[in-house]
């Protein structure tokens, strides 16, 4: 091999982590063309996920002569950090992660993202043992409080909401950083898909447990969602399991809207937050 060539691979190896997966406009954008790709995938130097999506193969990889699976928090570590698509995990998958859910074994899995822009065309198409499901993070939140890769907010009130809403997990053999939605900023996010995706009996489990949040970041996250609905429910079942957190929350300019909003059809209306509820949140509904 050329002293050239072995440059150009030097540089694949220090700028794309074994696992992790990039697009051909990436590579392209790095100087890799189509011609020395399919010399790099010839050579075992590159996997071929799909058409137009590599990845830096794994020692083990290599071992099982192509054979290990794709796992999705690799695809979303390489959205993060390699291909500047800042899409962040939230709702029920950060709180699973965080140890506040559990998903249902023996079949597929959903994996909730929260970002902004359109997401490449190949994610949908990735061959996963779970299923991603895409939501447009600023319909929630004000656009400064976007996921930290992305944000360019210098305000002290936007690195407060940057604060509040993200944190971070190591994940794999080298700890690679994934980037979710904090605990906080998560159940607004679940919330936000009742009674639609999620019911009422499942999000009143998911809160019976959030016993330790903290009172400033959802102060924080309180004035800055957008969503009236999503805060009538976050109090409501704040107040029905009395956590102690709750005494402590500064609900100060917290607005919630004027009028009653419908959000179980044959449900009572809870005078205080002027939303239906099921008659029997225990009934699963």
């Amino acid at each position: 091999m050329g002293i050239q060539n072995q440059d150009k691979l030097n540089s694949l190896q220090r700028s794309l982590p074994e696992g992790l997966i990039v697009d051909a406009a990436w590579l392209e954008r790095h100087g890799y063309s189509r011609a020395l790709r399919k010399k790099y995938v010839a050579r075992g130097w590159l996997d071929q996920v799909m058409r137009g999506v590599y990845r830096r193969p794994t020692q083990k990889l290599k071992e099982d002569a192509g054979q290990e699976s794709l796992r999705w928090q690799a695809v979303v570590i390489s959205l993060q950090t390699l291909l500047g698509r800042p899409y962040t995990v939230g709702g029920r998958t950060a709180l699973e992660l965080q140890g506040f859910a559990h998903y249902l074994s023996g079949r597929q899995r959903e994996i909730h993202l929260y970002g902004t822009g359109k997401p490449p065309g190949w994610l949908s198409k990735l061959h996963l043992e779970d299923q991603f499901v895409l939501h447009n993070a600023d319909r929630l939140f004000k656009s400064n409080s976007r996921h930290p890769r992305g944000s360019k907010s210098g305000t002290s009130t936007g690195n407060d909401l940057l604060q509040s809403g993200y944190t971070t997990q190591p994940w794999g053999q080298w700890e690679w950083p994934l980037t979710l939605s904090s605990p906080e900023r998560a159940i607004f996010e679940l919330l936000d898909e009742v009674p639609q995706r999620e019911t009422f009996h499942q999000a009143d489990t998911l809160m019976d447990g959030l016993r330790n949040l903290s009172p400033r970041r959802l102060h924080i996250l309180l004035l800055a969602c957008r969503s009236v609905k999503v805060k009538r429910l976050f109090l409501w079942f704040a107040e029905r399991h009395e956590h102690a957190w709750l005494k402590q929350l500064d609900r100060k300019d917290v607005d919630l809207g004027q009028g009653k909003r419908m959000l179980v059809k044959g449900g009572k209306l809870d005078p205080k937050f002027q939303i239906t509820v099921p008659e029997s949140i225990d009934a699963a509904g």
